[in-house]
């Protein structure tokens, strides 16, 4: 794995433009389990029909069952920290090499770890808003109020709050930007995603440089162009970050 971290490492010091995208297995380590599995979210919270809490045609009909959920979901990712991986990203990010990190991810840990240039294509928990009046709550005011109402209201007029996530039947975020960004890269880190969930999948291959891929278990590469692969590293992120940073400091 050594020589793989030195070349991943090459790559960042070469790089100008380096574009992330982010999914899942970057949160892992920070403790944040599954959605599905046996110790995952939805079993914890004791949600028994899952596929409706995030159909926003259900949320406007009857949001309780997603605030139960969510509930569950706030309090797991408030006690979750950042990892090396996620406090790496800010470091190259502090040097002006890092143009964007488009993540798949909605608990914000990037923008925890101190990440600026983070897009959030499937919403997220950092900003929530009222559906009636538009009125934005921060993530602590929505867990204070979570606290004391089934529902969460707003102060302001007594509409339903919800958080900036994308529900089913709602359209991803920042896709115009997240291409760009991509298009501007001569490099890409794709960390933690397996790249079989669109549009997302097929942002890395617009990028004139190179893709690294690093992640645990499975990846698709039907939506990556096979001469721009420098090469799929199957490892935990932490792990082979920690050597990557090494390597790089060396560099530098």
């Amino acid at each position: 794995m050594t020589d793989l971290a030195k070349k991943c490492a090459e790559l960042i010091y070469r790089s100008k433009n380096i574009a992330v995208l982010s999914g899942a297995g970057m949160s892992t380590n920070s403790g944040i389990p599954d959605f599905r599995g046996p110790n995952g979210i939805y079993t914890r919270a004791n949600i028994q029909n899952p596929e409706s809490i995030f159909d926003i045609d259900y949320f406007y009909e009857d949001p309780s069952l997603f605030y139960k959920f969510h509930k569950t979901f706030l309090e797991m990712i408030q006690q979750a920290e950042p990892t090396f991986t996620h406090k790496f990203l800010v470091q190259i990010e502090e040097e002006n090499k890092l143009s964007g990190i488009i993540t798949q991810n909605i608990d914000s840990l990037h923008q925890k770890a101190g990440s600026k240039k983070v897009y959030e294509i499937h919403g997220g928990c950092w900003d929530n808003y009222c559906l009636k009046c538009g009125k934005h709550y921060t993530q602590a005011d929505l867990s204070k109020k979570m606290q004391q109402e089934s529902i969460p209201k707003c102060d302001k007029c007594g509409g339903i709050i919800k958080p900036d996530i994308v529900f089913f039947g709602e359209p991803v975020k920042y896709l115009g930007v997240s291409e760009k960004i991509m298009t501007r890269s001569d490099l890409v880190l794709v960390l933690g995603s397996s790249l079989t969930v669109m549009p997302a999948a097929f942002l890395p291959s617009l990028t004139k440089g190179k893709i690294v891929v690093v992640t645990k278990g499975t990846v698709s590469t039907s939506y990556l162009p096979q001469d721009k692969i420098a090469f799929i590293v199957n490892e935990d992120l932490d792990t082979f970050f920690i050597e990557v940073a090494e390597e790089y400091e060396k560099m530098k």
